[in-house]
């Protein structure tokens, strides 16, 4: 049974990439979808940036033909913004839209947007319903498990939230106040999706960093796709591998260091076309840690690329670090 969020077909078991702030931008967005990632969504926008006309708010709604199916995330904290945001985002053209009612950041929740809804669920419904009426594509959201663990209200929320027509739901495995520590728990996930009353598919995001731990708890929390995000983060081929083990049950081998080599570059390029030289330098610094994860004494390569400013000189270090452990065994790679 193909996984649909409205009219789009996601396939049986559908590995979404997770809207991360100064991450899933359309550079890391192409290196992803590359790899394997059925749908994916763009950073969060936020509704005040949108109606406001900000550059950087509207930068962020830039989406392309290959990355589709591609969902916009906003969010905010007034209803009216958000309904505005909410034209503003489908008239860009996207697959869906969805709203962002899992953000923990503090500057974030103090302006009544993202998890901040979890402490009223009445407000959330009203600005879900504004959202849904105003575009005229699917909307679907991203949330927590609630609040705190004396308010895991998730379960009235996924009921509450279908009825003013959402039509996905994805659940992050902790609440608000755990921001990103301790285990996400998904048992409550399971729940739901056990729930008569859900027609609607549900994701579930936290954790998953391993194609065992998808399999099993694609399995084990019953959820109808999985959504990965930290995990991708400079290792885009996560996605590969895990839909690998589902179809195989084996281990696909891990990235050469020719391939770590190849994604990082493209990342590097589709960076600076897509902002240009200096910023497109500069916000691909954040990356290079994690292509390279593993290496051993890879430190010094990092604070060279960390540094470099002249895009000649960082192919030119790529092309050391390619020649300095093109005898590397990905075998032994640290996950």
């Amino acid at each position: 049974m193909s996984v649909k969020i409205g009219n789009i077909d996601l396939g049986e078991f559908p590995l979404l990439l997770a809207p991360m702030e100064d991450v899933s931008d359309p550079p890391f967005r192409f290196v992803c979808k590359q790899n394997g990632a059925d749908m994916m969504y763009t950073e969060f926008i936020s509704s005040e940036g949108l109606i406001r006309d900000a550059a950087k708010s509207i930068q962020k709604l830039d989406i392309f033909e290959y990355e589709r199916p591609i969902g916009i995330q906003i969010f905010g904290g007034d209803i009216e913004h958000m309904r505005e945001a909410s034209e503003i985002a489908s008239a860009a053209g996207p697959d869906l839209v969805d709203i962002n009612y899992g953000c923990p950041v503090k500057n974030v929740v103090c302006k009544g947007a993202g998890s901040s809804l979890l402490q009223d669920i009445d407000k959330m419904v009203k600005m879900t319903d504004a959202v849904v009426k105003a575009s005229h594509l699917p909307v679907t959201v991203k949330t927590r498990l609630g609040w705190d663990d004396n308010t895991k209200n998730v379960y009235e929320v996924a009921e509450r939230l279908q009825d003013v027509g959402i039509q996905a739901l994805t659940i992050h495995g902790r609440t608000r106040a755990q921001l990103y520590k301790g285990e996400a728990d998904w048992s409550l996930i399971r729940e739901i999706k056990r729930n008569p009353r859900i027609k609607i598919p549900i994701f579930g995001n936290g954790d998953v960093d391993s194609p065992e731990k998808a399999a099993n708890w694609r399995m084990e929390y019953e959820v109808d796709g999985i959504m990965i995000g930290r995990a991708a983060i400079g290792y885009p081929w996560i996605f590969r591998e895990v839909k690998h083990f589902f179809k195989t049950g084996e281990h696909l081998a891990g990235p050469t260091i020719e391939e770590r080599i190849t994604v990082c570059r493209t990342h590097l390029e589709k960076s600076i076309e897509w902002k240009g030289p200096k910023t497109g330098v500069f916000e691909m610094r954040r990356h290079y840690a994690n292509y390279f994860k593993g290496l051993p004494d890879f430190k010094p390569y990092r604070m060279r690329l960390v540094s470099e400013g002249d895009i000649n000189n960082i192919y030119s270090i790529l092309d050391e670090v390619a020649e300095k452990f093109a005898n590397y065994d990905p075998a032994n790679q640290m996950a």
